[in-house]
């Protein structure tokens, strides 16, 4: 033990005089030594900011999955939605077509317009039949019509100009203006075999009977232009209509329904026989089979439904123009009742002419007017009732038109 501790001793020494060197030396340091357990967790930071950058970038590419996935939803049914309103446009579009196409004014405004314009009526309480005559008599014959039988054969020939039916086949003039010309160039005639009508007493008559012309006149421009006015609107209508067929075809295409073949039928025919099937029931039913067939498991695959049918986002995309023909539809709708206010403005004055030139009296034209005006509120209460615009332009407000898919 001894002779052991003797051996030990000069490296405790020494061991003891570095110690106190490095101790009273502070420029000597002792080494640095890197230990297994630095390198370790320098490796283990490594790997968790690894772990944390994947699960970040996993998050990532799962909110655009998601994103993709809504994406597509909201396309889809923005679609499906459109075109099933778009659907129901169709119909009542094409229904509010006809309806106003078909209408000139009612019966009771016709009647009305009618027997104003009738020579033998005495709605303003005369007959122009029987103040022509009263002319004649008057005027050209001095009131001796029967004191001979050139005078008595003058107004027989008089009245039998006046209830000749071949009037009732003018088209460029109504009866009254037809009669009141046959019969002055009738006068014109006889007077050059008959030396008592003279050329003072054919410009007295004339002027008289020109009095009942201004008004007749007068009213047969307001039919006239009238009934210009609706020829016209109903061509717009025609042109309307054949639009919305040519846009409907591609639609109805899209949708799996084909329009058939015109063939000989007008397109109102066309359109009508379509649309016993083509309703909006039957769109609802295409998209449900269309989901069905694109249904994995419980989930519908949006993005190739979509992918596989493009031509819904076109159809889709299209709809912008049958919401301007709606709006069309709704321009020449009140273009209609501009006529008709004008068609009223213009009867008017015809009876404030016949008025003025005292064919008539006042109380017997302000209880026709007031007639008239009753009437032209009742017509265009049941032309509004009738077409229903309210009801056209509801649905159409459904259409998100201005969204469109890419």
């Amino acid at each position: 033990m001894l002779k052991l501790f003797r051996w030990m001793m000069p490296f405790w020494v020494t061991g003891f005089m570095m110690m106190t060197a490095s101790a009273q030396d502070p420029e000597i340091k002792p080494p640095q030594v890197r230990t297994a357990d630095t390198t370790i967790k320098k490796i283990l930071d490594e790997l968790q900011k690894v772990t944390d950058s994947d699960k970040q970038n996993a998050k990532a590419i799962e909110q655009l999955s998601l994103g993709r996935e809504f994406d597509n939803i909201t396309k889809y049914d923005l679609i499906k939605n459109n075109l099933i309103q778009a659907s129901e446009t169709y119909y009542l579009l094409n229904k509010k077509i006809i309806d106003l196409k078909s209408r000139t004014t009612t019966s009771n405004l016709d009647v009305f317009i009618t027997s104003l314009n009738n020579p033998e009526s005495k709605e303003l309480g005369f007959s122009l039949s029987d103040r022509v005559v009263e002319l004649v008599e008057k005027i050209i014959l001095k009131g001796k019509s029967d004191k001979n039988e050139r005078n008595t054969k003058l107004v027989e020939s008089t009245k039998s100009i006046i209830n000749s039916p071949i009037f009732k086949s003018f088209t460029s003039l109504t009866p009254p203006l037809a009669i009141a010309s046959s019969v002055m160039n009738f006068l014109h005639s006889v007077s050059q075999s008959n030396k008592a009508i003279n050329h003072k007493l054919l410009q007295d008559f004339e002027k008289e009977l020109n009095k009942y012309v201004i008004y007749y006149t007068a009213l047969n421009d307001a039919n006239q232009k009238f009934e210009f006015g609706l020829n016209f609107n109903k061509d717009q209508l025609s042109l309307l209509q054949d639009n919305m067929y040519d846009h409907l075809k591609f639609t109805a295409t899209v949708l799996k329904m084909p329009l058939p073949p015109r063939g000989n039928k007008t397109i109102a025919e066309s359109l009508n026989d379509y649309f016993i099937d083509f309703r909006k029931e039957k769109v609802v039913d295409f998209f449900q089979k269309l989901e069905e067939k694109y249904t994995k498991g419980r989930k519908i695959d949006y993005e190739t439904l979509l992918k596989d049918n493009p031509n819904l986002k076109e159809a889709n995309n299209q709809l912008e123009d049958l919401v301007l023909q709606v709006k069309r539809f709704e321009n020449l709708y009140n273009e209609y009742f501009s006529l008709l206010d004008s068609y009223y403005n213009k009867v008017n004055h015809s009876l404030r002419l016949a008025q003025d030139n005292g064919l008539t009296d006042k109380g017997i034209v302000e209880a026709k007017q007031a007639e008239f005006r009753n009437l032209k509120n009742e017509a265009v209460q049941e032309i509004q009732s009738s077409i229903n615009m309210r009801e056209l332009m509801l649905n159409v407000d459904k259409i998100k038109y201005r969204y469109r898919v890419f």
